[in-house]
């Protein structure tokens, strides 16, 4: 049914979602669809509702870590696919699938300000919606206009701003399980070569700061309240602590790697560790800020 909706070339059977996460890590999904459409992610939704299969929205696979189980069930990619960016006077409307990047260089190239915080942030409008993502004292929250979305049952609607319920790493597009199609992003006009030097600095302190140079998830915990995730992590002693392939990054503490050929088990193993030693150390639970996706259990 997904073929002859899709095309052969766009529906994928027993795909390693090793190859569409920033971990590098993750066993196969049963199907794995390519829309290129509202219209056609809207009747794949109905499709998978009708028939009872579970599906799960996928952007670039910055924020997320697959069991090496992988996924039964359907992965929708809005990603390349669905990524145009345009620009309307002082406001961006950019597909869920366009890269945060890509933002921050059409704003740049229109001489807006206000995005330069998201330039480097890895991840797609689409996930940076649903989880409000932030960097360098800005967040989604301070630039969106409004968002169209698509809820379980294939309906499209837009919501603005000020009802998104924009919280630390969360939404009401996360509690109620949309999808995000499209977004509104409101700016201010700015002058392009200053512009241009914030994000520069930026992505110098990124790469300075961060392990850049390995596959990761970003930010594995949430920030504690009153509390630095890597700085707790670093203070218990973990930086470089190693579990099989994976590894605390001795760069970033807040940051878990894959060093080599690391295991969804590895990462959930360290992760685990990690917050058993940090909370006897200093009686602080952390939270992951990696969503986990299928089978653990392989």
């Amino acid at each position: 049914m997904f073929c002859d909706l899709l095309g052969e070339e766009r529906v994928l059977t027993e795909e390693p979602m090793k190859l569409h996460t920033t971990f590098r890590i993750g066993g196969p999904a049963d199907l794995f669809l390519v829309p290129e459409t509202e219209a056609e992610v809207s009747e794949i939704i109905k499709i998978c509702r009708n028939a009872d299969m579970p599906y799960f929205i996928l952007g670039n696979g910055s924020n997320l870590l697959v069991g090496d189980g992988g996924y039964r069930g359907v992965v929708i990619q809005v990603y390349k696919n669905m990524s145009s960016v345009r620009t309307e006077g002082n406001v961006i409307i950019a597909q869920a699938g366009a890269l945060l990047s890509s933002v921050a260089a059409a704003a740049k190239k229109a001489s807006l300000t206000g995005f330069e915080f998201a330039g480097g942030i890895p991840g797609t409008v689409g996930g940076a919606v649903v989880m409000n993502a932030g960097a360098y004292g800005g967040e989604m929250k301070d630039v969106l206009l409004e968002v169209t979305v698509m809820d379980g049952r294939g309906e499209i609607f837009t919501i603005p701003a000020e009802k998104l319920e924009l919280g630390y790493r969360t939404s009401i597009i996360k509690k109620a399980g949309y999808t995000v199609l499209k977004a509104k992003i409101r700016l201010e006009e700015g002058n392009q070569e200053e512009i241009r030097e914030k994000m520069k600095d930026l992505t110098i302190r990124r790469t300075t700061k961060q392990p850049l140079e390995y596959p990761s998830a970003g930010s594995t915990f949430k920030r504690p309240e009153g509390y630095f995730a890597g700085k707790l992590v670093m203070d218990s002693g973990l930086a470089g602590y190693r579990v099989g392939g994976a590894q605390v990054s001795e760069k970033h503490c807040g940051f878990v790697i894959n060093a080599g050929n690391a295991t969804a088990k590895d990462v959930r193993t360290l992760m685990d560790n990690v917050r058993d030693i940090v909370y006897e150390k200093y009686g602080v639970t952390l939270e992951p800020e990696v969503k986990f996706l299928g089978d653990f259990e392989n």
